[in-house]
């Protein structure tokens, strides 16, 4: 997954997408709302919402907004229920798409879902159709010229990290699950702040597309990422230096 994989330059470029495109604060408080639905509304017992609340302070969310959130969330405030789900789907060239969402209608959300993937010439498959080309991990990204690093490795591995690489001028540091909380911790103590920390879904092999396929595949996760009700997108294509900065841009 090192080197041209382009994963956690995806990753990066998809968080200031949403940036842009105002739709960080609504994703954010769609899932602060669920987490502390789910696992109550104290952030320190509930490590989905302090990940959740963490990001969106990052974002610059006020704490308003967030508290609003989490009372949405555990009953406190009336507000929209949200049932999560995950679509599966490949875009062209064979790339594996996950697609999580959140909605209140799943009947309108799967149909909207089905039609991107058609008219972007993909096919939403089955349940575990694509899933198990993903693992769930801890992603750590931080600026390759801002951090000296033999310095980060050292703190990673001592708190516990899995993996530490080089990806496109970045060092990605990769946890468990169940360590990001700590490693992030550990890192941020020792004076280590990452661009993006995130519990997020790592694909296990890539799939290379240029050309044609390559615009087609980004301009599908373009239309996927524009949907109210999408969450997060992952795929695992590996689209050439070259021809990614000149289709993406």
């Amino acid at each position: 997954m090192a080197g041209h994989s382009k994963w956690a330059n995806i990753k990066h470029r998809k968080a200031a997408q949403d940036a842009k495109r105002g739709k960080i604060f609504t994703r954010l408080i769609k899932e602060i709302t669920v987490a502390a639905r789910l696992g109550g509304g104290d952030p320190e017992a509930n490590p989905r919402l302090r990940q959740a609340v963490d990001k969106a302070l990052s974002n610059n969310m006020p704490k308003d907004n967030i508290d609003r959130a989490i009372k949405r969330g555990t009953g406190e405030l009336e507000g929209v229920s949200y049932e999560e789900v995950t679509y599966e789907g490949y875009a062209p060239g064979g790339v594996a798409v996950l697609v999580e969402c959140m909605t209140d209608n799943k009947n309108r959300t799967v149909g909207e879902i089905r039609h991107i993937f058609s008219k972007a010439g993909g096919n939403l498959g089955e349940d575990g159709s694509a899933a198990y080309i993903f693992h769930k991990t801890g992603m750590l990204i931080f600026d390759g010229e801002a951090v000296e690093e033999d310095a980060l490795m050292e703190a990673a591995m001592e708190a516990g990290a899995d993996d530490i690489q080089t990806e496109d001028g970045q060092q990605v540091v990769y946890t468990t699950p169940q360590d990001f909380e700590d490693v992030k911790a550990a890192l941020v103590e020792s004076g280590f702040e990452p661009q993006v920390a995130e519990v997020t879904m790592k694909p296990d092999n890539t799939v290379r597309v240029e050309g044609d396929k390559a615009e087609k595949v980004l301009k599908l996760l373009d239309a996927l990422e524009d949907h109210d009700d999408v969450q997060n997108v992952y795929a695992n294509y590996d689209i050439p230096d070259e021809v990614f900065e000149q289709v993406s841009v």
